[in-house]
């Protein structure tokens, strides 16, 4: 399974929309890009593994595997980018604003349906993350 998230990035935030198969599962937001600084920039545009992951602050989450030169990247709830975030995507329902959204708990139980049942399938989940491409 690949999942596909288009960004579009902002000097406040980055914006995402996460597909499978061409269907939009949820919205996303992150940290804006500053050339992949630990803890203040969202990671860079590739393709990563995703695996399951437990803490007791996020509870059940993803985890991203072997994002360079960075450790413990997440899909995690969080509604505020800047205030929430430091360096994972969170999964919104919608957006609010420049790296803000809403309801991202909901968003991630969507996402986490679709990717743990994948899981149990022993499918090897991955996600591309690349720019949203716009057509003139």
């Amino acid at each position: 399974m690949v999942l596909v998230l288009n960004r579009t990035y902002f000097p406040e935030g980055t914006q995402g929309v996460l597909e499978w198969n061409g269907i939009i599962i949820c919205y996303t937001i992150e940290l804006h890009w500053l050339e992949n600084q630990r803890r203040v920039s969202c990671i860079p545009e590739g393709v990563y593994v995703l695996q399951k992951r437990f803490s007791p602050k996020f509870k059940w989450h993803l985890h991203l595997m072997n994002v360079p030169e960075r450790d413990l990247i997440l899909i995690h709830p969080a509604n505020n980018a800047k205030k929430e975030l430091l360096g994972c995507i969170a999964p919104v329902t919608k957006h609010t604003g420049i790296g803000k959204g809403s309801s991202s708990r909901k968003a991630l139980e969507k996402l986490q349906t679709l990717v743990y049942e994948a899981l149990k399938r022993n499918e090897v989940v991955k996600i591309s993350i690349q720019s949203k491409k716009i057509i003139v």
